[in-house]
């Protein structure tokens, strides 16, 4: 087992301190380099290597030998097949501020002229890797190792996309990139890798770097180059015009011969002309980061001309042409400390990890999904685990894989329910989700409070209070039973007032005019939820158009693929009674504003359509509404947006048509920001929208 030794981050005071720092970061950068898996994560090591260049810089005459900022990689790697141009690592800037300053630096390198031009491209959280092509064949596939020799890996041949076998070019031609992999292809790894006794992959790029090293394992796995550099110069290569080519069309280039890029991509390389226009492309990209099918930790600016390239140069373990500007982390380790069982109000049971507290994207992360038990067992999870924790974007924490080398002995298999947490009941374990047995009849209570939340039927007074002795009395069982409560009944129950029944009572009555998204919303099927209920509603527009619906029929709504629409199609079906019940209550069982397709009335609907304020325009909600929308609950403001036109969209992305942001909006209005998506404040929302509102 690797321990990493706490030591000072950011700031180093004594040499004591700052040979500590060097140790604890060469064994980090060993264990990174070496087996992917590092008992630091990125953002403690960046700020550890922060804080050893900044105590080098006072103290220039006592660098040790074996620091971290000497060499590529830390020094820590090496191989037995030698580079003929080094493969070099880059620089760190993590602000515009220093990006600004490394820009300036560079134009001095170059003799205080400007830049010609720039180029942003993402940096790839994955393995340095150097594919030669002789002829047009590829021949040889070599790891970055310490940056003059590297690891000679072949064997991976044919198992890369984005390195093919055979360019469409017999040029001869080193190729330089990243491997990495898809989330499809870390799963696949790590299902073959414990199909054949292996421990699970801690992340993607252990599972990339022990993958691609891998040399007589029974299996191969899939994953992807992306290539970001190729060796130029005449001697290198049989096509001497590459020598002159910018590096934008360079990568142009290599895309048309075969080999994977990021041309095409939301994050292919992009020519700059300023570095205003420069710091627009690094915001981008971080934007849409979260929405990516690959890992970036940030972007990385180079100087576009060969001759700028030329002039600048390059140092030991860097050039000075090219810098990476990190992201903040979205990434971080902690500690697995527990779990908590938790059933949902169908019966669902599912677990939810308990974390030691870390900072991750500036939320303090306590707990982190788990999905479900064989989640726990495909990533053979344990009790005092040190664990990557995942919060990318606005996405739950989840909890992306244990760091088996780091295990001490004492962590502590986790032990799974025999019976259902809440009632004690047994378990379905025939699904991938366990489920208790009673179903619904276990959530009885979170399933009632669930159906008179504000999302749902809104009935104002009645608490989970009021609902336990409701159940327990035997007065309801299920929603559609809250329409039968009489007011004697109400009056029996524990400290209820003639004031407080009769407000119950209007509020329950009230609550049979809800528009069909509420009611079905309060159904509480499984995979449904206030967003997807109000496009059902909207999509069939009554409760019998939905109860004569089948799965492909449900297919055809927005965001329902085949599994999901099964299970709703199933759900439905199953609460067909309560359905009945409700409707002989007199709950309102249609969508206000429906059209039936095919009617002439749709077809002037659609001509109309036109006139709606949002008509077409994908709309995000986000922060504390004001003014005249004060009161309106997310679930008001998703049918306002609706019956303005609009379409409500829960997450920020290059598709957002309009933002409307309030108090406290957070990342979500960062995003809309750096895509340039139109932002609105809650009071000029309403005014564009008057006349649709309650």
């Amino acid at each position: 087992m690797t321990t990493i030794p706490a030591v000072p981050a950011d700031t180093i005071d004594t040499e004591t301190d700052y040979l500590a720092a060097v140790a604890a970061a060469r064994t980090a950068a060993d264990a990174y380099y070496g087996s992917g898996e590092s008992g630091m994560d990125d953002d403690a090591y960046d700020r550890l290597l922060r804080g050893i260049t900044a105590w080098e810089a006072e103290n220039p005459d006592a660098v040790a030998d074996d620091s971290p900022t000497r060499e590529v990689a830390a020094g820590v790697t090496t191989g037995d097949v030698p580079h003929a141009v080094r493969m070099l690592s880059l620089g760190n800037v993590f602000s515009p501020e220093q990006l600004t300053d490394w820009a300036a630096s560079l134009q001095r390198r170059i003799g205080g002229r400007d830049v010609a031009g720039w180029v942003v491209e993402p940096k790839l959280d994955g393995v340095a890797l150097a594919a030669r092509y002789r002829d047009g064949r590829l021949v040889q596939l070599v790891t970055r190792g310490d940056g003059s020799t590297g690891e000679d890996v072949s064997h991976a041949i044919g198992h890369i996309i984005g390195l093919p076998l055979e360019l469409a070019e017999p040029v001869t031609v080193e190729i330089r990139g990243e491997v990495l992999m898809t989330s499809a292809q870390f799963t696949a790894a790590n299902a073959a890798r414990v199909a054949h006794g292996g421990q699970p992959f801690a992340n993607r790029r252990n599972a990339s770097s022990g993958s691609l090293r891998a040399k007589d394992r029974a299996y191969q796995v899939e994953q992807t180059f992306i290539a970001y550099d190729a060796l130029t110069d005449p001697a290198h290569t049989s096509n001497p015009e590459l020598a002159d080519l910018t590096h934008i069309d360079l990568i142009n280039w290599l895309h048309t011969i075969g080999i994977g890029t990021t041309v095409g991509s939301r994050i292919t390389a992009l020519a700059c002309h300023t570095l205003d226009e420069v710091q627009a492309r690094i915001d981008r990209i971080g934007a849409i980061r979260p929405d990516l099918d690959i890992e970036l930790d940030g972007a990385v600016i180079k100087a576009n001309t060969p001759a700028d390239r030329a002039d600048a140069g390059t140092g030991s373990r860097r050039p000075h042409w090219a810098t990476a500007y990190k992201f903040p982390a979205d990434k971080k380790i902690t500690v697995l400390r527990g779990i908590e069982w938790n059933v949902g109000r169908t019966g669902v049971i599912a677990p939810r990890g308990i974390l030691e507290p870390v900072e991750v994207g500036g939320t303090t992360i306590t707990y982190a999904t788990l999905h479900n038990p064989d989640d726990i067992l495909r990533k053979d999870l344990h009790l005092g685990d040190r664990v990557y924790v995942l919060r990318a974007g606005e996405v739950i924490p989840r909890v992306e894989g244990a760091i088996v080398s780091q295990r001490t002995g004492d962590e502590q298999p986790i032990v799974f329910p025999d019976d259902c947490p809440r009632c004690g009941a047994a378990i379905d374990k025939s699904e991938v989700r366990w489920r208790c047995v009673r179903g619904r009849a276990c959530g009885q209570v979170a399933g009632l409070k669930y159906a008179v939340s504000r999302d749902c039927l809104d009935v104002d007074g009645l608490g989970e209070a009021v609902i336990v002795q409701l159940v327990e009395r035997g007065l309801v069982s299920e929603v559609a039973d809250l329409f039968t409560v009489t007011r004697d009944q109400l009056m029996s129950l524990d400290r209820m007032g003639d004031k407080s029944a009769d407000n119950l009572m209007a509020a329950i009555e009230a609550a049979k005019a809800q528009p069909l998204n509420r009611v079905f919303c309060a159904l509480g099927i499984r995979k449904t939820g206030r967003s997807l209920s109000l496009r059902i509603a909207a999509h069939f527009g009554s409760m019998e158009a939905i109860q004569a619906a089948d799965a492909a029929a449900f297919e055809a709504v927005e965001g329902i693929g085949a599994d999901k629409a099964a299970v709703i199609v199933e759900g439905v079906a199953e609460l067909s009674d309560v359905i009945k019940k409700l409707q002989a209550a007199g709950v309102n069982m249609t969508q206000p504003g429906f059209v039936a397709p095919g009617t002439a009335a749709e077809d002037a609907g659609e001509a109309a359509e036109g006139g709606l304020p949002l008509a077409g325009m994908a709309v995000v909600v986000t922060g504390g509404m004001s003014g005249p929308l004060a009161d309106y609950s997310r679930t008001q403001m998703t049918e306002l947006v609706t019956r303005a036109g609009g379409k409500y969209s829960g997450s920020v992305s290059a598709k957002t048509s309009l933002v409307v942001a309030g108090e406290k909006a957070g990342s979500k209005l960062t995003k809309a920001e750096n895509l340039g998506v139109t932002v609105m404040d809650p009071g000029s929302f309403a005014e564009l929208v008057a006349a649709y509102l309650d």
